[in-house]
């Protein structure tokens, strides 16, 4: 499952940059791995897209699901969130400001609901609650 990382430089308009991500998707898709982007995280690199006006990463962020498996946010998946939020409050253990809506929790309640380990730049805030590994880490 991409974190919003590694999706944000998948989806980068110029292909000269960010070789090795696009090259580490494809040899995970050539050996049958099945890549989750969700919904989540598309929204975090989509946000920030519209706003920089950057139509061609946009485009290949829409396309996107097309070779990957997308992962629509369910209630389930905001009700196991709010869990995971309100535990790491109470054991001191928190993931952000809490008035702010955090993606991390609502990321891992989606890799919960999958099985599926997160490939991200961030594995501190994420492993507390899921698999998150380093994308360079996950081999196909």
């Amino acid at each position: 499952m991409l974190d919003s990382g590694p999706l944000g430089r998948l989806t980068h308009a110029d292909y000269s940059r960010n070789r090795e991500h696009r090259a580490w998707l494809a040899s995970l898709l050539d050996r049958g791995v099945s890549v989750f982007l969700p919904e989540i995280a598309d929204y975090e690199v989509r946000r920030n897209l519209i706003v920089e006006n950057l139509t061609g990463s946009l485009a290949n962020l829409d396309a996107l699901p097309s070779l990957i498996n997308y992962v629509p946010l369910t209630t389930a998946d905001m009700h196991k969130a709010a869990e995971l939020w309100a535990n790491s409050r109470k054991t001191g253990r928190s993931v952000g400001d809490p008035k702010e809506l955090n993606a991390d929790v609502i990321l891992a309640a989606q890799a919960i609901r999958l099985g599926a380990t997160i490939a991200t730049d961030n594995v501190g805030h994420l492993a507390q609650f899921v698999e998150a590994r380093p994308w360079t880490a996950i081999k196909p």
